[in-house]
Parts: structure tokens; sequence; C-alpha cells
């Protein structure tokens, strides 16, 4: 899919930080656009900035990715007023940080139902249109922390590996259907977005003092720039995207030192990590 004009692409999660990049960002290269978000105000200024970077039809829709029948219905909506569907970029996410003996039950299946059910409810409704298009992309965001484990990012980690893990799975699926659908799971590392700040935390958990050191510290990749390799990995039909130096880095770390890797996070993390709350 090296042209990606006139397409149709669904992305969720649009209404900030690298969706919101992704949809203007596809906007320049001629794309119509499916928009979703539990944020309205913030989907509403996407969508102001991808008619003005050039897309010729945009529909949104206040979504609820961890809602299945609510996703089963977007998908019917979007298809019905597209006639087609191309480009399936399941972006929405959250964050959630503690330690597993502090994390509630309750916070642990709000974050898989974002993290994981949201894009496996995002490719399953959607995959059929992407196969009966003959030319399909299915884009699954994952995470750098779905390449390698962090402490205090258990659910976390735990989702984005499952991501990784599905998204792999189906790629492998398409191939030996022979369906003309590409598949990419995408890892970022650190981007300047607002999901430190967003997140839900434990109550032994200093939030304030994390979404500091993620911003100051571990955030050093522009939403646009991201986009933009994205974009490029959709483009070339790449199986996996790495997005940023320290994704990377710690990728090739990682596999150079297997298990042991945990030891030398483990070590570092207690250096570098804010005290706790309580």
């Amino acid at each position: 899919m090296k042209n990606l004009s006139n397409k149709v692409v669904v992305i969720t999660g649009a209404g900030s930080g690298i969706g919101r990049a992704l949809a203007v960002n596809l906007a320049g290269k001629g794309a119509r656009l499916a928009l979703s978000d539990v944020n309205e105000d913030g989907l509403g200024e996407t969508v102001e900035l991808a008619v003005k970077a050039g897309s010729p039809d945009v529909h949104t829709a206040r979504l609820d990715v961890s809602d299945k029948e609510a996703f089963a219905s977007y998908a019917t909506e979007v298809a019905e007023h597209f006639g087609q569907v191309n480009v399936v970029i399941n972006n929405a996410g959250v964050a959630l940080a503690g330690e597993v003996t502090d994390l509630s039950y309750e916070d642990m299946e709000w974050i898989v139902g974002i993290n994981f059910w949201g894009v496996v409810y995002g490719t399953k409704e959607f995959l059929p249109h992407l196969i009966a298009s003959g030319d399909g992309h299915v884009v699954n965001l994952s995470s750098l922390f779905g390449l390698l484990a962090m402490p205090g990012q258990s659910a976390y980690n735990a989702t984005k590996f499952a991501v990784r893990g599905f998204t792999e799975a189906l790629r492998e699926e398409m191939l030996i259907a022979g369906h003309k659908v590409g598949v990419t799971s995408v890892h970022p590392g650190g981007i300047k977005t607002a999901i430190a700040r967003s997140a839900r935390v434990s109550d032994k958990e200093d939030k304030a003092a994390t979404a500091k050191l993620f911003d100051e510290k571990l955030a050093r990749m522009t939403p646009d720039r991201a986009a933009e390799i994205i974009v490029k990995g959709i483009q070339k039909n790449q199986a996996r995207v790495l997005v940023g130096i320290d994704a990377h880095a710690l990728h090739h770390f990682q596999k150079l030192a297997g298990s042991r890797y945990e030891d030398v996070v483990a070590l570092v993390s207690k250096k570098v990590l804010p005290a706790k709350a309580v």
C-alpha cells in the first residue's frame, strides 16, 4: 500500500498524541479518515487539523474501544459510510503504574479492556472489510514495553505483550490464507504524549513524580515524527516497526542479554524510579 490517496483509514484514539498525528499525516496523503475517541473535544480538534491537512472525507464518532457491541456497530457504520475500509490502526491505549501487590483487579481489568480487547475488537470487526478490499492493512500499537518488561508496569506489559503476540499470529494467518492484508505491530518508545499524565496508578505510587519522569527523561520523540515512521512502515508492509532510538537500543539489548536483561533492568530501576507515595 504505497499510495494512501483515497484509501479509507480507521484510527482509534485519534483525539490526541500519536492518533492525532497519524490522522494529520494521512490526511496530507489524501486518505479518507474514520476517527474515534472517548474524548470528543480532542477529537473535534483533530478533525479540524485533518480537514486542513487535506483529507477529502472525515467521519467521526465517540467510541469506547472496550465496548464490544459499540465497536461492532461502529465498524458497520464506517463501512456503510465509505463503502470500503483499507487500513485499521488500533491506536487507543492507556497506562497503569504500580506493583503487582498494589494493583486493584478493577484497574487491571480496565487496562486489559482498552489495550488488549480494544485491539481484538478493532481487528475482528474490520478484518472482513479489509479482506474484501483486496488491499488492506492492520496496524496494532504495542509498545517498547511489549518487547521487554519493566517493574511497576506489569499490567501494561501484559497488554502490550499480548498485542504483539496477537498481531504476529494474525500476520502469519493472513500469509497462509493468501489474503492481501498486511499486518504491522508497532513498538514506540518514549513519545511526547499525555499518556503518563492520564494514567492510573496504584495507591502507593506518586503519580506526579511518575509522570514527571516520563515527560522529562523518557519522552524524547514528537508524535509527528512517530507518525511518519509508522506510516512508512505501513507503506513498506513491515511486520514490526520500532519507533525511537530507545526502542531500537533496548530491543537489541534485550536480544543480546537474553533473560539476564531482567537483572539489569531491576538494578537500574531501583536507582531511578521515584519513591513510593506511601
